[in-house]
This record gives C-alpha cells, structure tokens and sequence, in this order.
C-alpha cells in the first residue's frame, strides 16, 4: 500500500498521477528517446544516427554501408602520390587536394589535414614541390623534379583506389540494398499497425532470416558457380 508518510518532499498528485504513463501499443521509447514504431526516426535503428540510418555504421557514409558508404583504405604512401598527380595537373592547396580526392573517389577516399599537411612537408624538404603565392593564398606547386616524379605515377592512385575498392557485383549489391530497403519499410509498417501477434511472428520471420543469410556464408557453393533456378524469385 502507498503510505503518504513515504511520499518524496513537494509530491503532489493522485495515484493515477503515480502511475507511468505509457504510448499507444508499438509507441514506446528505446534508448536515446527513439520510438519503437517509428525505427526511421531521429536515434531509431535506420533514422539519423542509428546503426542502418545515415551516418550510422551500416547505413549510407557509415564504413560498413551501402552504395554512398566509406568503401575501403588507402594503402600507404598514396597520399604522396596523389598529391604530385593532383599538382601535376595545376597548383593546389592542401584543401583542394582533400576535396579532388574525395571527389574522384565518390566520397570513399578523403584524406585528413593531418595525412596531407605531414606529406606536404616530406615532400616540400625533398624538393618535390614548392610553396608560393597563389593570388593571394598559399598554394602548391610541383619543381623540376617534382615532375620527373609525377610523370612515373601509374596509374594514378585515385584510379587505384576505385579499382581495389569497387564491388565484385555492383548490379547484384545495388538489388541487395534495394531488397534491405523494401524490408526495412514493411518492419515499418508492422510496428506501425501490426498486432501483437503479428509483431512476433515478424520478429521469427527476421530471425530465421538472418540465420538463412549466414548460412549462405558457411556454404561451399558459389553464386557464381551455379545458375539460378528462377531468376525472377528476385525481383
């Protein structure tokens, strides 16, 4: 029994006021405020900051996601190469470079101040390249032998890195993202208006999914090996 001598200092209300107050069914709140029956919202699982929503490690730009995501790592020294191929074609500054890199690899390689700065340096006391004054800023140039060293760069690492970092099968990966997609938006609806029983035999259905999904990994047969039976089952 509620005893009124146990009530906290200043509690005011009746026991209704006492009692927590809950959503609708499939409304609550999980960590970070995110509810439930809306798993696209800010901090729900494919929302903004969510492990699957953008930014988030498996979601778009995340290092693990889909097409738009971090696709791999330069190999050391790259960073040494790319800025003499970039310079090689016109003056820049250490913020050009970071930004023509990342363009010409569609976001997936972007060098930090901290990589570009120190290799600017080396290559600045090797007498590779030369700073000067570029209409008022600084900017970099390469000197004579500095194009003697460009000129041997080939292929040109950009070039590289897209290469060593492209999908084995981008038209199957893009049908498997698009797949993720479609299912991540029917979760969505069952949490919006599914039943109780609907909402647990969807999480059966997701679980034997994803047992289904790592055994294809523990298989011994390859896709690639053997045709499909009926192609159209993946449209």
């Amino acid at each position: 029994m509620w005893n009124n001598e146990h009530q906290p200092r200043g509690f005011r209300g009746s026991d209704d006021d006492r009692r927590p107050r809950r959503g609708p069914r499939g409304m609550g709140h999980g960590r970070g405020g995110a509810p439930f029956g809306a798993p696209f919202g800010p901090g729900a699982p494919f929302g903004p900051g969510g492990p699957f929503g953008p930014g988030g490690p498996f979601g778009a730009g995340g290092p693990f996601g889909g097409p738009g995501g971090r696709r791999g790592r330069a190999r050391r020294g790259d960073v040494r190469a790319a800025i003499l191929a970039l310079l090689a074609e016109e003056p820049m500054n250490g913020y050009q470079m970071i930004q023509a890199m990342a363009e010409r690899t569609g976001g997936g390689w972007k060098p930090s101040p901290g990589a570009i700065y120190p290799a600017l340096s080396q290559l600045e006391d090797e007498g590779l390249i030369e700073p000067f004054d570029n209409n008022g800023a600084k900017a970099h140039r390469l000197t004579e032998a500095g194009q003697a060293a460009a000129s041997a760069i080939d292929p040109k690492p950009w070039d590289a890195f897209n290469t060593e970092n492209a999908p084995a099968h981008p038209d199957v990966l893009r049908g498997l993202w698009k797949e993720f997609g479609s299912l991540a938006m029917a979760a969505q609806e069952i949490t919006r208006s599914g039943s109780r029983a609907h909402q647990q035999q969807a999480a059966q259905i997701l679980a034997e999914t994803r047992r289904s999904l790592y055994g294809l990994l523990a298989s011994e047969a390859d896709e690639d090996d053997q045709d499909l039976a009926n192609p159209d089952d993946l449209r």
